[in-house]
């Protein structure tokens, strides 16, 4: 049960600030201020609720946050994604907190294909009518899924069929928790990759952002 602050990192530019809690990967928002992107972290705590207790946690009510870094954003900052690694990402994971985490990325993936699986095919647009419908945003998760995973030296197959293919996909997760061991020390697979956690959090948050998109938009 998690009722004191978490920790959290920060990335802030002139447009846009994400905060990211380090220990809850996934948990990730943004808004125009440190504060405001603080302000839409918490609140989003009952809505990752399904995605801890999913992985055997539970969040409740946390009091406030603890920044543990802060960073200048860059131009990924600012277009939307929470591109900067943080000193605490080299960390090691330890056996208990290495569990905890792939059970935390194990649970979006889950919760990711659960929506797409009730959400209608066609997805509200944005006033001028852009926007992804269902299926090119599975394609969308999971080509970029499998970008990620190169950070771990895995490299599965592009899809050819349906995006919804629990089968390839599930050929996918399974290598990426075969080889998410090995960089538990904290060590990178090239000095330009990132590291483990970092890679982590940043799958997590990808898959996590883009199903509560859909839950968003759904015409259902």
């Amino acid at each position: 049960m998690t009722t004191s602050p978490i920790r959290i990192v920060i990335e802030e530019t002139p447009k846009k600030t994400f905060a990211s809690a380090i220990d809850w990967p996934g948990w990730s928002r943004s808004g125009k201020t440190e504060d405001a992107a603080v302000a839409t972290l918490l609140a989003y705590a009952e809505r990752y609720r399904p995605v801890a207790e999913r992985a055997g946690r539970f969040v409740t009510g946390p009091e406030g946050v603890d920044v543990v870094d802060r960073l200048p954003g860059d131009a990924s900052t600012t277009f939307g994604v929470p591109g900067r690694v943080h000193a605490v990402d080299h960390a090691p994971l330890e056996r208990g907190e290495l569990g905890q985490h792939v059970a935390l990325l194990t649970a979006c993936w889950e919760v990711f294909f659960e929506v797409a699986g009730r959400v209608t095919p066609e997805l509200r647009k944005g006033p001028r009518g852009g926007g992804r419908d269902r299926d090119a945003i599975v394609a969308h998760v999971v080509e970029a899924d499998r970008s990620y995973a190169r950070q771990l030296d895995v490299r599965t197959p592009p899809y050819t069929l349906d995006p919804l293919d629990r089968a390839a996909f599930e050929a996918h997760r399974q290598a990426v928790l075969a080889a998410i061991p090995e960089y538990s020390d904290g060590h990178t697979r090239t000095e330009k990759s990132w590291p483990l956690r970092y890679t982590i959090r940043r799958m997590a948050w990808h898959i996590l952002d883009h199903a509560w998109e859909m839950e968003d938009k759904t015409l259902a």
